[in-house]
């Protein structure tokens, strides 16, 4: 096995990790969301960090599993080309891709957000309603997470990619190859 097949390897299991991590935090929207349609309709009452909590806990855990939905193939793709086309087709639209949009949006992604996210933590930001929740700072950290996570999803995606060029299908583990839909 090559040393691109290992880091490949190793970046799947990051997003693998992350995404099954952070992807249990939509149990708890919904257990914070019920909870506090429940105190607002029924008991007459509201706490306001509670009103902020879900809504933070969902930027978390979308931006955190960005990676892992690249991963899994369940981002958005328009399928009129990519879909019938063969497995060497396909490894050279996502490393165009790749090369041109994805690794360069998530440079411009971290770049301008980078200053935006230390100024935050510098301030120990907090919310903008009075009783709100505490750290602000760190829900947009999630957005250099959301950075971090896609670009090196798209290097794996790469190195599948000139693997798959290369000829060298065996390198790309099983769960990692393209599918063939037969819809």
């Amino acid at each position: 096995m090559t040393i691109l097949s290992y880091i490949m390897r190793a970046i799947n299991l990051i997003n693998r990790l992350v995404g099954n991590v952070f992807i249990w935090l939509s149990v708890g929207i919904v257990l914070v969301c019920f909870w506090v349609v429940i105190e607002r309709y029924i008991l007459g009452t509201t706490r306001l960090w509670m009103q902020d909590l879900y809504p933070w806990m969902n930027g978390v855990m979308f931006t955190a599993v960005a990676g892992y939905a690249l991963y899994r193939n369940d981002h958005v793709r328009v399928d009129i080309f990519y879909r019938p086309a063969s497995t060497k087709t396909k490894a050279w639209m996502d490393a165009v891709g790749v090369l041109a949009f994805l690794l360069p949006f998530a440079w411009v992604v971290w770049s301008y957000s980078f200053t935006f996210v230390q100024r935050s933590w510098g301030l120990g930001e907090g919310s903008a309603n009075p009783g709100g929740m505490p750290g602000l700072y760190i829900l947009k950290t999630f957005i250099l997470v959301f950075a971090v996570t896609v670009a090196i999803q798209g290097i794996a995606m790469l190195i599948r990619s000139i693997l798959l060029i290369a000829g060298r299908e065996d390198l790309v583990p099983g769960d990692y190859r393209y599918k063939y839909d037969m819809e």
